[in-house]
């Protein structure tokens, strides 16, 4: 038996679940540079961070910080892992696209095939990758 499905299975057997995701932490060499971007592009917001031992910031979609983002020292440091990108869910395709243009930030869009939703990547200042998806009924 797969050791991580059953693990999977075990917990739904005792009444416990995963509820929803929590946050993603992305690195980069300036924080500063990384929350404006995010606070730009994305409209998050700075908000509360405990004292850590190393830089950082976190970053906020109302009440829920969505995104850390942690410090490093160096681009060397800036290592592509196995997560390939974050995802948001958005509202108003058609400005979201007029604002990546205005913020001259570039970005490639596609629907994807099957469901049909939007789907908007660009890569943040440090090259997190990052998606914005619409609904398939908004207008481009």
């Amino acid at each position: 038996m797969n050791t991580v499905l059953g693990s999977a299975m075990q917990l739904k057997g005792n009444n416990m679940k995963i509820v929803g995701m929590n946050h993603f932490t992305v690195l980069s060499h300036d924080v500063d540079l990384a929350v404006s971007f995010y606070q730009k592009v994305l409209g998050l917001e700075s908000g509360y961070r405990p004292k850590l031992p190393f830089p950082g910031a976190w970053l906020y979609i109302e009440k829920n910080a969505v995104l850390h983002i942690i410090g490093v020292s160096s681009t060397d440091k800036l290592v592509e892992g196995v997560i390939d990108h974050i995802a948001f869910s958005g509202v108003g395709l058609s400005k979201f696209i007029k604002h990546l243009n205005d913020v001259n930030v570039p970005y490639e869009h596609r629907q994807q095939t099957g469901s049909n939703i939007w789907q908007v990547f660009f890569y943040d200042p440090s090259g997190a990758k990052v998606e914005v998806d619409f609904d398939p009924s908004e207008i481009l």
